[in-house]
């Protein structure tokens, strides 16, 4: 873990993901098919994302709830050893830490086996603000919920009190986020997404929300609705940034082979958070989080083994 003081909250789901790849729908006729390799790594959103930033070199916090059991020591220890600060994860006992089996198609498009009873549904209001007052993160610059409708133990009205938390300690406010799960649109999601100062949907998510399909006018929306800027994710597109006064549409970076897409849309907030961290202007903020995520599909899993460095080059290489 970094010895310095967290720069960025992440507040959202820690999981065990284990990655299934290529599975498709003969391994249902068959006795038993062998893989290459199945092995447990860290997944959920917000601790992809505090991994990458802690990659990035920045000082990510995690706020997140676990399991005290084998599942959530595994996880612990490996947020720990990648840089990310975890004093304020939450651990219960009796709780199972999630675990998600990915399956992977050979297209790198993925689907989920969860555990509707674990750990990543159960965090609440009620585990994050006490784990806001720890001294320690008085100095974070951002805060990001990682993603949006994941716990149903965090209403709408949860984080609009949550942001309004954030925002009276002066932090730069961000969310990625799910798919709706209840039919919510922006009558319901409006309130709470009003208070973003950046905003990562991906097309598919924004447009539930919204109602629109195409990507300039479910952009306007969001910012319409108060959202101070809207980095739409568009997969093999790229990005298109919105707010009120810019428009600007980030091509994706050229030639790059989708292995998994796991964890794509988490690299791409973290990535943006860096940039905005190191002061980098909107424009260049959705180039660095493009140049992030096309490393993270190139292997499987939401981590891989890509370096800074090399993100600065495809960033260069696209500007």
């Amino acid at each position: 873990m970094s010895n310095r003081a967290p720069e960025v909250v992440v507040i959202g789901g820690a999981v065990v993901d284990i990655p299934l790849v290529p599975v498709g729908p003969a391994v249902f006729e068959a006795g038993s098919t062998p893989l290459e390799r199945i092995a447990m790594q860290v997944g959920g959103d917000a601790a992809n994302e505090s991994l990458t930033l802690a990659r990035l070199g920045h000082a990510p916090a995690l706020v997140s709830k676990v399991g005290a059991d084998a599942a959530g020591d595994y996880l612990l220890r490996a947020l720990r050893e990648g840089g990310v600060d975890t004093d304020s994860v939450v651990r219960e006992d009796g709780l199972d830490t999630g675990i998600n089996v990915v399956l992977v198609r050979k297209d790198g498009e993925r689907g989920f086996i969860t555990n509707r009873n674990g750990s990543l549904r159960r965090l609440a209001l009620a585990d994050i603000l006490p784990a806001l007052d720890r001294p320690e993160l008085s100095g974070a610059r951002i805060a990001c919920l990682a993603s949006l409708f994941v716990s149903p133990a965090l209403s709408l009205e949860d984080c609009a009190a949550l942001f309004d938390r954030l925002k009276a300690r002066g932090m730069l406010l961000c969310a990625d986020t799910t798919r709706r799960k209840h039919g919510e649109t922006l009558r319901e999601a409006g309130d709470a997404l009003s208070r973003l100062d950046y905003f990562f949907p991906n097309l598919e998510e924004a447009a539930l929300l919204t109602g629109e399909d195409d990507p300039d006018a479910t952009a306007a929306a969001l910012v319409d609705c108060g959202v101070k800027h809207v980095a739409l994710k568009l997969g093999g597109r790229g990005c298109l940034l919105r707010s009120a006064r810019e428009r600007i549409l980030v091509p994706p970076f050229p030639g790059v082979r989708c292995v998994d897409t796991t964890g794509a849309g988490d690299t791409f907030a973290a990535g943006f958070i860096a940039a905005l961290l190191e002061g980098r202007d909107f424009a260049s903020c959705g180039r660095f989080a493009n140049a992030a995520a096309s490393l993270c599909v190139q292997s499987v899993g939401a981590g891989g083994s890509w370096t800074r460095e090399e993100a600065e080059a495809r960033f260069r290489a696209m500007h």
